[in-house]
């Protein structure tokens, strides 16, 4: 039992010696050409990945730490984002968002549907998840290239939002038009779609009579250490709950974050958490 504990323990030190001296290389190597860092973080990846060298280990371990890395990432970005400049987005969330969504998705299925010959409902369920981004590899490029500020960055994000929303009512539509028997480990869509919006109100509120006052009793504590410790406890705990709920954690650490834009402390809590973001988003 021992030796088994040893010999894991030194398959996980001679990973992460690999993952991140890889890491440290390409990213250095691609930014010193004028390239994002995600790109080498890409190569990396592929390189050193099951489909690569195999080096890194299994795709499914790296996988669930890479997906705390993204709940990171969806966490400092709601701490970029006032609620007064979330509402002042709202126009491009549902203009943009909703006709990228519909657009695509229908553009995509009606493909599909010419080329296959599947069936409405297969086509759909092709068709609509196809139509969504992947917040993973957008978001990271629009911060690395300094853009996710700009009016083009904004519109962007508000997409990328707007797709995380969408999935319940496309889970929903899919269910609907599906024959096969409903999975029982997974609530119908109806019942999502009160979780989602019972979870956003019950995180806002959190956020407004728990975690803010937390922060600032820890401020007058003046421990920089308990910054991080609370920073990572809400992040944490807010995508514990979604998951709980088969939710998105990533939105759930992305409300989180929105609930303290307007904190004195966000500057404090996106420096001490940034560098656990990029580090576990590269893996």
């Amino acid at each position: 039992m021992e030796s088994q504990g040893a010999e894991a323990a030194t398959m996980v030190l001679r990973d992460g010696v690999i993952i991140l001296g890889a890491a440290l290389f390409f990213v250095t190597l691609f930014r010193r050409f004028g390239l994002g860092a995600t790109l080498g973080y890409l190569v990396a990846g592929a390189l050193l990945g099951p489909d690569g060298v195999g080096l890194a280990g299994s795709g499914e371990s790296l996988l669930h730490i890479a997906d705390f890395g993204i709940v990171l990432l969806l966490f400092i970005v709601g701490l970029e984002l006032h609620p007064s400049r979330l509402w002042r987005l709202k126009r491009d969330i549902f203009g943009f968002g909703i006709s990228q969504v519909v657009l695509s998705g229908l553009a995509i299925t009606a493909l599909v549907y010419a080329a296959t010959g599947f069936t409405l409902a297969t086509s759909l369920a092709i068709g609509l998840p196809l139509a969504l981004s992947s917040t993973a590899q957008v978001l990271p490029s629009l911060r690395s290239s300094g853009d996710i500020n700009t009016p083009a960055g904004e519109r962007a994000f508000s997409i990328l939002l707007l797709q995380d929303l969408s999935i319940v009512p496309l889970i929903t539509i899919i269910a609907a038009m599906s024959r096969a028997p409903p999975d029982p480990s997974t609530p119908p869509g109806w019942q999502l779609g009160l979780y989602t919006v019972g979870a956003i109100a019950g995180l806002v509120l959190a956020g407004r009579y728990i975690v803010n006052p937390l922060f600032r009793l820890i401020g007058r504590v003046s421990e920089r250490e308990l910054f991080v410790v609370a920073g990572l406890f809400t992040v944490l705990a807010s995508a514990a709950v979604m998951e709980a709920l088969h939710l998105s954690t990533a939105l759930g650490a992305f409300i989180a974050g929105v609930m303290l834009a307007d904190s004195p402390y966000r500057h404090e809590l996106e420096t001490d958490i940034e560098p656990f973001r990029s580090i576990l988003l590269g893996l």
